[in-house]
């Protein structure tokens, strides 16, 4: 059996998603700014999926900006910002400690710049409260940007009552919801958001194309120049196509929401359940407050890299953290944020779940799992030092 359980990297493409775009690439490959017949009935297709998905979230088509995916809308908003905020003197960011690389790296280069930026400690929980965002909020406060749900343990942060905090001291509030749009409610009206950001290949939509939600008021600056598209914000031809799969996957998702988040949320408890029979193992994230399909532990004595291996070896696919660092040697970012030490962190296993996962993938990863850590503590030395006493446990 060939278990993928890698999905918070990437979904498989959804046949809606397929059969939505295949039109787009054979019968209208028309140029939406194009003013003949072909380009005409593009901009009538280009329009419409806009308003599917500023209806699923519940925005404005006119706060819809299409992108090439998450990364770059987390750029654009966060550079949207600290060019509004240079112009009145505002500097200071404020996010957390866990935030995926296209945030922290993009407020890096900031700093560099001569901002400022608070990184707010996420505690052994991964989480932060609307409490801490409040205290970090200064004067000279320039945007709040946190994820919704963490990509690697999957923690889901109080949005709504960050957002409100935010809304209240009148500071733009933005969230990366990459890893949260098509499997848990996201209204940007109810979350008190002023930009979001959202990714179709993570809800079963094509790889390629995302979304900056911006609401209306919010000046965005453009990353790329160009032709005046995407209302003079982000220039060069539209991605129909991707655009229309984008789209029709969000559409399915959120019809389906209530339904495949309580079938996903009971296979992860089972698998929850049955990896923390493991000795010295640790469920890494917030207990309760978690994505429906995310499972992440870390197992002592072992090598993550080895664990992957040995696993897709026996035919479980699966991941260590984000797809985006997996060429990293050093531990992830966001296990240290949580307090776990290097040795801790390096023995981590992510396993994600989607509507298309079933029991009986979770039943043959959980007779794979256990036997693989056994084998690979089996050929540890430092884990026959822990098992001697000669080194101390730490899970």
């Amino acid at each position: 059996m060939q278990v993928y359980l890698d999905n918070a990297a990437t979904t498989k493409m959804s046949r809606a998603a397929i059969d939505a775009m295949m039109p787009y690439f054979e019968e209208v490959y028309g140029n939406p700014s194009s003013l003949h017949s072909m380009g005409q009935q593009a901009k009538e297709v280009l329009d419409e999926a806009r308003s599917t998905v500023a209806a699923c979230l519940g925005a404005a088509p006119n706060e819809i900006y299409f992108t090439s995916g998450g990364s770059e809308a987390d750029n654009q908003a966060i550079l949207s910002a600290a060019a509004i905020g240079a112009r009145k003197g505002k500097k200071h960011f404020i996010t957390t400690a866990f935030e995926h690389h296209a945030v922290l790296h993009t407020l890096k280069k900031l700093e560099k710049d001569g901002y400022e930026v608070t990184y707010l400690p996420v505690g052994r929980e991964g989480n932060i409260t609307a409490e801490q965002v409040e205290k970090a909020i200064r004067e000279d406060t320039c945007l709040v940007t946190t994820m919704t749900a963490n990509n690697e343990i999957g923690s889901v942060l109080p949005i709504a009552e960050i957002g409100a905090v935010c809304r209240a001291r009148k500071v733009p509030f933005h969230t990366d919801a990459v890893q949260a749009v098509g499997h848990i409610p996201v209204n940007v009206a109810e979350m008190n958001v002023d930009m979001l950001s959202l990714s179709a290949h993570k809800f079963h939509g094509p790889k390629g194309v995302g979304v900056l939600y911006a609401r209306r008021g919010i000046f965005l600056s453009s990353l790329i120049e160009g032709g005046a598209q995407e209302r003079g914000k982000r220039a060069g031809t539209e991605n129909l196509a991707g655009i229309v799969g984008l789209a029709a996957a969000l559409k399915e998702a959120t019809d389906h929401l209530a339904e495949n988040m309580a079938k996903v949320t009971a296979l992860r408890d089972k698998l929850i359940a049955g990896l923390g029979a493991i000795p010295h193992s640790v469920l890494n994230g917030d207990k309760v407050s978690r994505l429906p399909g995310n499972v992440h532990f870390c197992f002592e004595g072992i090598e993550g890299e080895s664990l992957l291996l040995l696993l897709d070896s026996y035919g479980v696919e699966a991941s260590s953290g984000s797809a985006c660092t997996s060429g990293s040697l050093d531990p992830s970012h966001v296990l240290l944020a949580i307090g776990h030490p290097h040795e801790i962190a390096h023995g981590s296993l992510r396993l994600s779940l989607s509507e298309y996962t079933t029991e009986d993938e979770i039943d043959f990863a959980l007779q794979v799992i256990p036997t693989v850590v056994e084998r690979l503590r089996g050929m540890s030395p430092i884990w026959r030092d822990k098992v001697n006493g000669i080194k101390p446990f730490l899970l």
